[in-house]
Order: structure tokens, then C-alpha cells, then sequence
């Protein structure tokens, strides 16, 4: 299969967080279009993968190809080229607070090459509108709420067009109904538009609401939960301990 069929494919894969081998043995394939969960308890490596798929933490051993990039092999001159065809989401939004909204995307885009003015503009009211931002282009990120914030970050994650998305606990610093909003965006992102999705999550309920393949990561090692029949759906956490408030 082609590299656009498999986004990501980790193949007996030890993942290092710093020096240290904090997960054995992963294998994982994602195919083009999966909604993906990556749960799991503080420190149980999950962060470790996102790391390691955006070629911020080396590949401990094993293998592994991201958007057709070998990560044992890259060359760091490579890496920003892999990041390009990645949508990164972060928990704390990791916006350009002294911008404006217009002003943080048009920052990503001229940083990824786009030289043509009309060009950005005609792609930021592109990503702005797909999240419902578009009349708040003008503002900068602290006259913004949380959530709204958050939908900034998602626009500012699809303006390459990336075929994934990866996404480290998008909804961690939201309310619950303002972390519903965002979660019914990026499933709306995976279905109409055939975005693979990647997402960190210690909210279990979102696997049961809006159902995905399951990785959880646990001693050391990252399982695909693979055992749950369609109507179990609601109980799959149940044997491996969790609770939402983790």
C-alpha cells in the first residue's frame, strides 16, 4: 500500500520519552480515514507516540513510516517537511497571543512557503469558515475563549491540507460542553473531509460517544483494543481500570 493509505505504521517499534525506552514492542497501523484514541494513564508514554510520529523524539528501535518517511531513517533537514504534512492540536493552543488570529495563520503559512498574499488570505478564510471563526479573524487569541481558541488551533492545523491529524488532548483545558463543540469538529473533519485523526485523550467517554479504533497504552507496552462487540461499547474501560477522572 501506498504511504497516503497508511499514514502511520509503527512495526515492533520501542518508543523513548527523553533516553529512556518507555514503551516495547508497539505496533500500530493507521489507515487513511481512521478516528483514532491514543488513552492511557499520565506517563503510561502516550504523549511519547505523538513525539515520535512528529519526529521530535528518535525511534528507539523497530520500525516506523509517518506520511512515507522512514523516522529511523530521516534526515533532520527532512523533519519540517514531514511536520508540514501533519496537523499538529495542542492542550494549551499554543498561539501567538500579541496577533491576530488572520496574523497566527498567515505566520504558518508564509513559514511553510506560501509567497502568494491573496493566495493566504483566500486559504485563512478558507479554515477560518470550516470552524466557525470567521468573524473573529480580526481578534487575538485573549479576547477569545477557550474553546474558540481551540478551533483556531484546528484551522491553523488544516491549512497544509495535512492527511493527519494529530491531536494531544485537544479538550483537556475545556469545559464539557465547550470539549463536546470540539469533539463533534474533529469528527466532522474525519468524515466529510477523510482526515485521518489522532487523538490523545484521558476522556474515555468520547471513545463510547463518538467510536473510534482504541490504543491504550499500560505497562509499558500500546494495545489496540480489539475484543469490544458493537453493543459493549459503553464498558471496554472496565478491565483496564481507568476513569475519566485520570
Amino acid at each position: 500500500m501506498h504511504a497516503e493509505d497508511i499514514p502511520v505504521l509503527f512495526e515492533h517499534a520501542d518508543i523513548l520519552g527523553g533516553e529512556v525506552k518507555v514503551l516495547y514492542d508497539l505496533n500500530m497501523e493507521i489507515h487513511s480515514g481512521d478516528f483514532v484514541y491514543l488513552t492511557g494513564k499520565v506517563g503510561s508514554g502516550k504523549t511519547s507516540i505523538v513525539r515520535t510520529i512528529i519526529a521530535e523524539n528518535p525511534l528507539g528501535s523497530g520500525h516506523a513510516e509517518v506520511c512515507g518517511y522512514d523516522l529511523g531513517r530521516i534526515r533532520p533537514k527532512d523533519i519540517p517537511f514531514l511536520r508540514r504534512k501533519i496537523g499538529i492540536v495542542f492542550q494549551d493552543f499554543q498561539l501567538l497571543m500579541d496577533r491576530s488570529v488572520e496574523d497566527n495563520l498567515d505566520f504558518v503559512l508564509q513559514a511553510t512557503g506560501w509567497k502568494d498574499a491573496a493566495a493566504r488570505r483566500d486559504r485563512i478564510d478558507e479554515v477560518l469558515e470550516s470552524v466557525g471563526m470567521s468573524s473573529k479573524a480580526h481578534k487575538e487569541p485573549p479576547r477569545l475563549s477557550g474553546g474558540e481558541q481551540q478551533r483556531v488551533a484546528i484551522a491553523r492545523a488544516l491549512l497544509n491540507a495535512p492527511g493527519l491529524i494529530v491531536a494531544d488532548e485537544p479538550t483537556g483545558n475545556l469545559d464539557n460542553d465547550t470539549a463536546e463543540g470540539i469533539m463533534q469538529l474533529l469528527t466532522s473533519i474525519n468524515r466529510e473531509r477523510g482526515t485521518t485523526v489522532m487523538m490523545v485523550t484521558h476522556n474515555t467517554r468520547f471513545c463510547e460517544r463518538w467510536p473510534g479504533r482504541v490504543f491504550h497504552c499500560e505497562n509499558e507496552s500500546c494495545r489496540e483494543i480489539t475484543d469490544r462487540k458493537p453493543e459493549e461499547e459503553g464498558t471496554a474501560y472496565a478491565k483496564t481500570g481507568e476513569t475519566e477522572a485520570e
